[in-house]
């Protein structure tokens, strides 16, 4: 007995004297449980500050079953009242089922949690009056046991305006498309962590004592966009494609210096403020390609220029039609051979003209340029989803592929790669590589800068001069885009009109009319490309893609007070 006594007094002081704590804090694990503290979420702003996507106070509503299964009728009917959403049977089920801890309902406006709050004092108010006087038993209990967490709810204020770009965010808080799944970590920042203490079920007891490491809020970012162009952008190719009974269609507009995107405007589109289907949550102007069509003119007449095979002195005879390895290649007018200028080439939009320019450059140093242009390459805005569209592969085309491609059929883009093509020639021949996340700014409000990829040039600056002169004759007098025109700018543009394969088929039977131009032409600010994909009430990209083009440009160029260069546009011949 002396021996078992003295083995229970050494077990007695090894707990009391020798490691308490270590087993103090082994029974406190046991009685603890781990919880998340989501972090906010930063906001997304316009280029001014505009909230495009924010977080808005909310709460979770919680119960203890222990507290509320003896009043569970009357808070199920108070709450199914007031929560959209919730049943009362179902409330009733979690208000009386067993443990400390049930989640009622998510993302409850503090509104609606204060009319809850204000209700429940007012019935306890009256069963406080009814219950003076009775015996301690006889007491109706009072309504208790509703708790509240923070549980934010993302809010779009401006509805539709940039959507397809922003994107959504799921219930769990995590972004389901556009940046809001792109930039998701940046955006979410780190979630902390509370200890609470449990009861043998492992439910969390409310109120009780409980340890917490607090959540680093996400960063905010700020776009390059700009909310009122992009609102503008939105409502007029919304019109274009209801006008022309289009399947849907993009607009794109850069600043020329900095590769900025202004505005990615798209239709259709959706309110991320309501359910969407997750078809629509796609954004064409990256995640669309399609064959570009004579828009990619402006490309090989700038390699072209660049290479010293053409210039503005150039003549070419360009008969009505060409044959390459067998197969006949046409323009989109009926003519007789005619007497074209390089510039004539470009304002007719000739695809018989651009082939024989083109058949002077070898296929190799052809498909170097594309390159640089940035074909067939990501656009480095990392955008979820993004295509980088689809160039044969390889330098060893065959005749026909380089004669296609010339012309802007043959190979795919989206329209973001299409407007930066475009913009490098507006700029000098240096490329600038877009850019839609202008910087960042943390929780304490410091800005961090976004850089985007250094800037290249592709073309000399005399070549795309030259070219910039051949787009001017687009707009003008005899050109095919004179609806694009800005009265007192000088203005350089180039239709395009595509061919595009309907997978039903296996065939071309759709198309895709499209505009690119800039503005003022002598000086260029802005870039913007129209895009509308199979258009069905006509086919036309200077009549369709050219005034969507003028207005979006013209809004521009008024928000941004940019004068008129006063310079008179230069008269190119476009025959001889």
């Amino acid at each position: 007995m002396a021996f078992v006594l003295s083995l229970f007094a050494g077990r007695l002081i090894l707990l009391q004297g020798v490691d308490p704590d270590s087993y103090a804090l082994a029974a406190t694990k046991e009685n603890t449980k781990p919880f998340v503290l989501h972090a906010s979420r930063g906001a997304i702003l316009d280029r001014n500050g505009v909230p495009l996507s924010v977080s808005e106070d909310a709460v979770a509503i919680t119960a203890d079953p222990t507290q509320t299964t003896a009043v569970a009728p009357q808070l199920a009917t108070l709450l199914a009242g007031r929560i959209a959403g919730t049943s009362y049977p179902e409330l009733l089920a979690d208000l009386t089922r067993k443990g400390r801890y049930v989640l009622l309902a998510h993302q409850v406006s503090p509104q609606t949690w204060n009319q809850i709050e204000a209700e429940l004092k007012a019935r306890n108010v009256k069963i406080n009056e009814a219950n003076k006087g009775l015996p301690k038993e006889q007491e109706a209990p009072l309504l208790a046991g509703l708790y509240t967490e923070s549980d934010p709810v993302r809010s779009h204020p401006n509805g539709t305006i940039a959507a397809n770009v922003v994107g959504i965010v799921g219930a769990e808080g995590k972004g389901l498309a556009g940046l809001e799944y792109g930039l998701n970590d940046k955006l979410s920042g780190q979630d902390g962590k509370a200890m609470y203490e449990v009861d043998a079920k492992g439910n969390k007891i409310p109120n009780a004592d409980h340890t917490v490491e607090e959540p680093k809020p996400g960063v905010t970012a700020q776009l390059t966009l700009d909310a009122d162009l992009q609102w503008f952008a939105e409502k007029r190719i919304e019109q274009a494609v209801k006008q022309y009974k289009a399947a849907s269609g993009t607009v794109v507009t850069m600043d020329v210096k900095s590769g900025e995107v202004l505005a990615m405007a798209n239709y259709p589109t959706y309110d991320p403020n309501k359910p969407v289907k997750t078809g629509a949550l796609k954004n064409p102007a990256l995640e669309q390609v399609y064959e570009p069509g004579s828009v990619q003119k402006v490309v090989t007449m700038a390699a072209l220029a660049d290479a010293g095979k053409i210039s503005l002195d150039t003549k070419l005879k360009v008969p009505g039609s060409i044959s390459v390895q067998r197969r006949t290649i046409r323009d989109h007018f009926d003519h007789g051979t005619l007497n074209l200028t390089i510039a004539g080439v470009i304002a007719k939009s000739s695809n018989v003209g651009t082939i024989i320019a083109s058949q002077q450059m070898r296929i190799p140093e052809f498909v170097h340029y594309l390159k640089d242009f940035g074909f067939g390459e990501p656009t480095g805005l990392n955008f979820p989803g993004e295509s980088r569209g689809l160039m044969p592969p390889g330098d060893e085309w065959t005749e026909l592929t380089r004669s296609n491609v010339a012309f802007g059929q043959g190979l795919s883009a989206n329209a973001v790669q299409m407007t930066a093509a475009v913009n490098a020639v507006a700029n000098g021949g240096v490329y600038m590589p877009p850019k839609l996340v202008r910087n960042y700014v943390d929780g304490n409000g410091t800005t961090i800068p976004n850089p985007a990829a250094p800037p290249r040039r592709v073309v000399s600056d005399s070549a795309a001069k030259q070219v910039s002169m051949m787009m001017e004759a687009v707009t003008a007098k005899g050109g095919t885009a004179t609806q694009a025109a800005i009265d007192g700018y000088r203005v350089a543009g180039k239709t395009g009109t595509a061919q595009e394969v309907d997978s039903a088929c296996g065939c071309y039977r759709k198309w895709a009319t499209s505009f690119a131009g800039f503005a003022p032409a002598d000086n260029p600010r802005f870039v913007t490309y129209v895009v509308l994909q199979n258009p069905t009430n006509g086919r036309s990209g200077g009549g369709q893609g050219g005034p969507v083009f003028r207005d979006v440009m013209s809004y521009a160029l008024q928000k941004y007070v940019v004068p008129p260069t006063g310079a008179k546009q230069p008269v190119v011949p476009l025959t001889w």
